[in-house]
């Protein structure tokens, strides 16, 4: 989601760890980060089509100190519970996939 749709990433919920901002000479976080974005990209847009605003949750590109992408979704309680139960029902509701 890139463009205008950034702008709706700035909306309070607080996506930056302990870690935000330590970067390592010599590990190549560009490529970690694109490969997470992807990730991200794609989940947000399944996220949009399931009736869900990014500005309630969203998945967040980033990367962790080796370099390797990571994904993280962040949301706010009410719409995490709501993506809860969507998985849930997906798995059967036995509440334990995986």
């Amino acid at each position: 989601m890139t463009g205008a749709d950034e702008d709706r990433l700035r909306d309070g919920l607080d996506v930056e760890g302990e870690d935000c901002g330590l970067w390592v000479p010599g590990v190549d976080y560009m490529a970690g980060w694109r490969d997470a974005r992807e990730a991200a990209d794609r989940l947000n847009r399944a996220l949009l089509r399931s009736g869900f605003e990014l500005s309630d949750v969203r998945a967040v590109a980033s990367t962790n100190g080796d370099g390797r992408g990571v994904v993280r979704v962040a949301g706010w309680p009410d719409a995490v519970e709501r993506l809860a139960g969507l998985l849930e029902t997906l798995v059967g509701g036995d509440g334990g996939a995986a």
